[in-house]
C-alpha cells in the first residue's frame, strides 16, 4: 500500500534528495505545510510571516518499509533539537516537523519520537501535528540538487550514502 508523510527537515532541497534516496520511498516532492495563506510562493514564505514550514511530501510503499523506520531515518537527518534552524537556514520555515494525514499513523510516529527524546534526555524541537495543508512548491524547487549539483544542502553526503544503503533493518 502507497502511504504519505509530510516531513520538514530545514531546506527543502536537501530534504527531498535524502528521502529519495531511502528504498520505499516512491516518489517525492517539496512543498510548504501547514501555514495561514492559500497557495504561498517560495519568496513569500521567506519572509517567515505566513507560518509554512519548507517539507517534503514523502510517498512511500509499506511492502517496502515502514513509518517507524521512515522516522528514524527522519530523525538521523536533522538536529532535533534545534529551534527553526537546520544546519545554515535559520526562519520558522526551517522549524522540522512530522505531519500526517492518517491519526492511525500517530502512535508509530510517536513511538520513535518518544524513543529518540529518551536517549537524548530532552525536549525535541520537532512538531508532530496533523496535516492542516500542504501547497507543492514551484517546479524550479523540485529535485532543486539533481539540476543543480552545487547547491548548498545541509545534510552531508555521508547521510546522503547512507539512506542509500538504509533498509527496513533497525541497525543505527
Amino acid at each position: 500500500m502507497i502511504k504519505d508523510i509530510y516531513l520538514a527537515a530545514g531546506c527543502f532541497w536537501g530534504a527531498e534528495r535524502y528521502f529519495k534516496q531511502i528504498h520505499g520511498v516512491v516518489s517525492t516532492e517539496v512543498g510548504y505545510a501547514n501555514g495561514n495563506i492559500f497557495h504561498p510562493t517560495y519568496r513569500e514564505v521567506s519572509t517567515d510571516s505566513t507560518g509554512y514550514a519548507e517539507a517534503v511530501h514523502v510517498q512511500y510503499d509499506t511492502e517496502a518499509i515502514g513509518l517507524e523506520r521512515i522516522v528514524q531515518l527522519y530523525f538521523r537527518a536533522i538536529d532535533p533539537l534545534s529551534v527553526n534552524r537546520q544546519g545554515e537556514d535559520e526562519g520558522i520555515r526551517y522549524r522540522s516537523g512530522i505531519y500526517y494525514t492518517d491519526p492511525a499513523d500517530l502512535p508509530a510516529i510517536k513511538r520513535i519520537y518518544e524513543r529518540v527524546e529518551g536517549e537524548i534526555k530532552s525536549p525535541l524541537a520537532v512538531e508532530v501535528k496533523p496535516l492542516k495543508n500542504f501547497y507543492r512548491a514551484e517546479e524550479e524547487h523540485q529535485n532543486y540538487l539533481e539540476k543543480h549539483p552545487g547547491g548548498y544542502c545541509h545534510i552531508s553526503e555521508s547521510l546522503i550514502e547512507f539512506a542509500r544503503s538504509a533498509s527496513e533493518t533497525v541497525s543505527d
